[in-house]
């Protein structure tokens, strides 16, 4: 049995954070994972899948998860240019004396 059709949360519907607000749920994280392999699907066709599948129920609001910060890996980035990927591998290889070293030609003591 289909629910009601209300086209203005349809309009408002953003299936990147849906996806991402349900994966935090245990009930849910299944059916966000199959949007997730089915991005290419319609907003309508996405929504109407939640809004028909996921029951009803009080769920908590879940924080999401963020990356830790890294001042080296900052460090690594500004000095070098790279990315925050190619300096979180660089910093795999740097000893902390040569991070403290660019540290001090950054002049970021």
């Amino acid at each position: 049995m289909m629910r009601g059709h209300d086209e203005s949360v349809e309009k408002d519907y953003k299936p990147f954070l849906t996806n991402k607000s349900l994966s935090y749920h245990q009930d849910c994280i299944l059916y966000a994972n199959e949007m997730n392999m089915r991005g290419h699907l319609d907003k309508l066709l996405q929504y109407e899948y939640f809004i028909n599948i996921i029951r009803k129920q009080n769920r908590k609001f879940a924080k999401w998860q963020k990356e830790e910060k890294n001042d080296s890996v900052d460090l690594i980035m500004e000095f070098f240019g790279y990315g925050r990927s190619e300096a979180k591998q660089a910093l795999t290889v740097l000893t902390p004396s040569q991070v403290d070293q660019i540290r001090l030609l950054l002049g970021k003591r």
